[in-house]
């Protein structure tokens, strides 16, 4: 049996680069949502967002359009019709979608901007989320913050 030896400088390295600010970024075909405080996340909220940005944060997942929209519990004709149309997201469709894309840049940070290997992560059944899969838990804020948790506690070592 090999031990292998702690090394802790990325750990380092992402406590570092917290310390800096960070501002998180989503695309859209009428320009890019940015953002890095609550302050500025209330703004756009209250403003709302374009329902393209749903697609935006399901590519960032790695999750197809229908299953976001499951997610959100927004029927495909309606997400069609208010898309064609130019309507915004409600509020709450607008916050779920701002924090899971924070959640998702930090999933990225906490595998090394390893996009496929924490897609991976994502879908696969988690014993420290009750055997589901984390992207199970985006249907609400309370399961996003969940998964959050999740990746503290995988960042600092323990399992997750």
């Amino acid at each position: 049996m090999t031990i292998k030896t702690f090394n802790p400088e990325k750990s380092i390295k992402r406590a570092r680069e917290r310390g800096t600010i960070r501002a998180w970024t989503i695309s859209t075909a009428n320009g890019n949502v940015t953002w890095s405080n609550n302050i500025e996340r209330m703004d756009i909220i209250r403003k709302g967002l374009p329902y393209e940005a749903i697609e935006a944060v399901g590519d960032k997942a790695d999750l197809s359009t229908k299953k976001m929209l499951q997610y959100m519990g927004i029927a495909q004709t309606t997400y069609n019709k208010k898309k064609r149309e130019n309507y915004l997201l409600s509020r709450r469709d607008s916050e779920a979608v701002l924090v899971l894309s924070e959640l998702l840049d930090f999933g990225l940070q906490v595998f090394s901007n390893e996009k496929e290997k924490f897609q991976r992560w994502l879908k696969k059944p988690n014993v420290s989320l009750g055997s589901v899969p984390p992207e199970s838990f985006f249907d609400s804020l309370t399961g996003i913050q969940e998964v959050k948790n999740a990746l503290n506690r995988l960042e600092h070592g323990n399992m997750a």
